[in-house]
């Protein structure tokens, strides 16, 4: 039997990279899955997304929608209700980063990287928790990252917003765990993705490797591979955790 036959799995900003990784490998895995992509540039490799979830066997819906927006969130999570008829997981995948030193940033791109990174966790999380209270099951992932654990010059509205999912889950695991719901965040370090293209050879990239234990960056599917275990009945009894996925950058 498949890890998640017969779930429902929401995934937030799967248009592409670790999130478009963590749909797929849902699916592989039995799950119908309902995902978000924000911007019209993503329309096609959303349509793209959702027909080969389908050709997997499974229930798949993409949905344009800004995971930033609270009434949006409730808009789409009601309407997933609808067409899967449940919820059993969400991950909270969406954001961004906008780089700059604090000298030099302005207060728009730090509400901007709080609006997508960490309001957008709980927009969603307020909206799924409800159903999830009501079948006494389900499972939340918030992708943090291990900036948010260690900082780093030139990210602190990236950091303070991934810092932020950290705390956040630790809360909503206690308030939750009563009711069966586990709440778990994930913490990648250096993804080979369209963010970190720039990284991928020459100097820059062999710098931020030689950091790196394990001496490489990490693939998507890494990084959704431990999705899948919080996710399944293999983290049924793991809450309120955050799962370094950084090739041991974080030492």
């Amino acid at each position: 039997m498949k890890l998640l036959e017969g779930k429902v799995a929401i995934v937030t900003g799967a248009a592409r990279g670790i999130g478009e990784a963590i749909a797929l490998t849902f699916a592989r895995q039995g799950a119908a899955v309902a995902f978000t992509y924000v911007s019209d540039s993503s329309a096609e490799k959303a349509a793209a997304l959702e027909a080969k979830l389908a050709a997997l066997g499974v229930q798949a819906k993409a949905y344009k929608t800004n995971a930033g927006d609270f009434a949006a969130c409730e808009v789409f999570v009601n309407d997933v209700l609808t067409v899967f008829g449940k919820i059993d997981c969400c991950v909270n995948n969406a954001g961004i980063s906008k780089d700059n030193l604090l000298l030099r940033m302005t207060p728009e791109q730090w509400d901007d990287v709080m609006q997508v990174n960490l309001k957008s966790v709980f927009n969603m999380t307020k909206q799924v928790i409800r159903p999830m209270m009501k079948a006494k099951n389900g499972s939340i992932i918030n992708m943090s990252s291990v900036i948010g654990e260690m900082g780093n010059a030139g990210q602190s509205s990236y950091a303070a917003s991934k810092a932020g999912i950290i705390g956040f889950t630790k809360s909503i695991a206690k308030e939750l765990g009563s009711r069966n719901i586990r709440c778990n965040a994930i913490a990648p370090g250096f993804v080979e993705t369209d963010m970190t293209s720039y990284l991928k050879d020459g100097e820059g990239a062999e710098k931020y490797k030689a950091d790196i234990p394990l001496g490489r960056f990490a693939g998507t599917g890494e990084v959704a591979n431990a999705a899948l275990f919080l996710a399944s009945d293999m983290g049924s009894y793991i809450t309120g955790q955050t799962i370094s996925v950084c090739g041991g950058l974080n030492i």
